[in-house]
């Protein structure tokens, strides 16, 4: 069972590695591995390198490919029409195997024949038929025709791992329509790398970022990198050089640029502007730069003074708690005293004296 994982694993890595190194050379130059090669047919004017071809929806197109052996014996290969993308590794020019669903180049274009023998230092020629949809989107759809060695070449080592061998020749296929180049930089962000001591050890920092072609036609994109730390100091302006030299439409490369020298000790932000034909986009992010003793230290004062503060608070609140209570308490002694001062019946009031009576003498009756 792991030996045949191990044999799955290798025919998918050294297919994709080879498709790669095979077709994302420049297209100055046909697709060659040293073994075997593929490119176009040439026309009566001069030789051509990779298909550029150009088409309306719903139209038909024909042309040849060439498959050329390079060694001293016969070998047979897979011919098949794949499409092109990016890969996310660096953003190189790549296409789909032969089990992936194929949705542009690799489903309209078909050669004759599926499989071919080559024989030794020698070469075959084999048409192709391309049918574009007549619901074809506009601009470019980039693909390849490749000619695959399904023989599974053992690897070194002791693991089973193995390996098969493709070329392909580009394919640059323009559907006309409205053409919109357009480009976005996306989720921006840096990484510091701070020595754990401010001042012993190298600072530095990584950039990353995403190129996303959102148009509908190949781009160049150029790359312009800017760096501000706190009150508008320029720490860093370059143009940038590790970037697809082509960018298909609606593919996402995610990148990364260094720093080195980047600061210890600083507030600001980055900005990456990225142009092509036609467009021009831009996008920023802020950084603090701090290093890690000092980050720790800053913490530390920061956990303690919240301690304190708290304990302070906790205390002061102890405090109006129990004063708040006291004053509950002498509040209602008031009270129980006052109620039981009103609850005491007033003593009876002594009676009032009683008032003397004066007799008034009549006048006696004289005889």
């Amino acid at each position: 069972m792991r030996k045949s994982y191990g044999l799955l694993l290798g025919l998918c890595l050294g297919l994709s590695l080879f498709l790669l190194s095979a077709v994302s050379g420049a297209p100055a130059h046909a697709a060659d591995n040293g073994s075997w090669s593929v490119y176009p047919v040439s026309s009566t004017v001069a030789a051509r390198p990779y298909f550029s071809l150009s088409a309306d929806p719903g139209q038909t197109i024909e042309d040849k490919v060439t498959v050329a052996n390079k060694t001293g014996k016969p070998l047979t290969f897979r011919l098949y029409a794949a499409d092109a993308y990016n890969t996310a590794r660096d953003g190189g020019f790549a296409v789909r195997t032969v089990k992936e669903k194929q949705r542009g180049v690799g489903a309209w274009a078909r050669p004759a024949r599926s499989r071919v023998t080559v024989p030794a230092h020698g070469s075959v020629t084999v048409p192709f038929t391309l049918r574009v949809p007549k619901k074809a989107e506009p601009g470019d759809h980039p693909g390849a025709l490749v000619a695959l060695d399904e023989r599974v070449e053992a690897g070194d080592g002791s693991l089973a791992v193995g390996v098969q061998r493709a070329v392909g020749a580009r394919v640059y296929l323009r559907v006309s329509g409205p053409s919109v180049p357009a480009l976005a930089v996306e989720n921006v962000r840096v990484t510091h790398h701070q020595p754990l001591v401010p001042g012993l050890g190298d600072s530095a920092a990584t950039i990353s970022y995403t190129l996303h072609n959102t148009g509908n036609v190949t781009l160049a994109p150029k790359v312009q990198l800017r760096a501000q730390g706190l009150f508008g100091r320029t720490l860093l302006s370059r143009g940038l050089t590790k970037i697809p030299s082509e960018l298909l439409p609606g593919q996402r490369v995610r990148l990364s640029e260094p720093w080195h020298g980047a600061p210890q000790l600083d507030w600001g932000d980055v900005r990456l502007t990225a142009s092509a034909r036609g467009t021009r986009e831009s996008a920023s992010t802020s950084f603090f730069a701090l290093p890690w003793l000092v980050a720790v230290a800053v913490v530390l004062g920061i956990a303690v003074a919240v301690l304190v503060i708290r304990g302070r608070r906790d205390r002061t609140r102890g405090w109006t708690l129990r004063g708040l209570r006291d004053r509950t308490s002498r509040w209602a002694l008031r009270g129980r005293r006052g109620r039981a001062r009103r609850s005491v019946p007033a003593p009876p009031s002594p009676p009032a004296p009683p008032t003397p009576s004066r007799r008034r003498s009549s006048p006696s009756a004289r005889p």
